[in-house]
């Protein structure tokens, strides 16, 4: 039985939650992809912001967020600020303007920190991923359904594809850092 295809499927999938993660992280540009986790209670419902409104970026440091329905404004303003993001947004007629403050170094340097630790706890997902599929080679070795050299191709394959992730992963990590980083 062919494994590879499962752990390539495994790790793949940890390593597209990271780039998802990195992209809401803030840099000092005004990017649309910050605004993806936000989610508006509308109609006893959470509904994403996407869903919602038309989000474009004019300019390096200004998002504009324009409401489907003019009528949802406020609540995608809360919404907006309840998201905990660092941007202050602004209801400026029929569209919300969120002003992207440039970020000083202290807040470029914990921006750094949160990518690193993202990278860390997708490294850590990766080492669960080898560890179960190790596991499940193991164990079929004991109920006599597949041999000893077998085994250690399977462990060897695994292992592989976990270095290979890990190298994606900290590629991932170093280019999101050096945009945080760029002024």
């Amino acid at each position: 039985m062919n494994i590879e295809p499962q752990v390539k499927a495994a790790m793949q999938a940890a390593l597209d939650h990271l780039k998802q993660e990195l992209k809401a992280l803030r840099t000092g540009r005004a990017n649309a992809s910050i605004l993806d986790k936000v989610h508006v209670e509308m109609y006893g419902s959470h509904m994403p912001l996407k869903g919602m409104a038309n989000i474009n970026v004019p300019e390096a440091r200004q998002i504009i967020v324009t409401p489907f329905d003019h009528s949802t404004i406020n609540q995608i303003a809360k919404a907006i600020e309840a998201a905990n993001l660092g941007v202050n947004p602004m209801v400026d007629g029929k569209v919300i303007r969120i002003p992207i403050p440039p970020m000083d170094e202290a807040i470029r340097k914990q921006m750094a920190k949160q990518c690193k630790d993202l990278g860390e706890k997708s490294k850590i997902s990766l080492r669960d991923v080898r560890r179960k599929f190790n596991d499940q080679v193991r164990k079929q070795k004991a109920d006599g359904l597949i041999p000893e050299d077998q085994v250690k191709r399977s462990e060897k394959m695994i292992q592989d594809l976990t270095d290979k992730f890990c190298k994606d992963i900290d590629a991932a990590c170093i280019e999101k850092e050096k945009e945080i980083l760029t002024v």
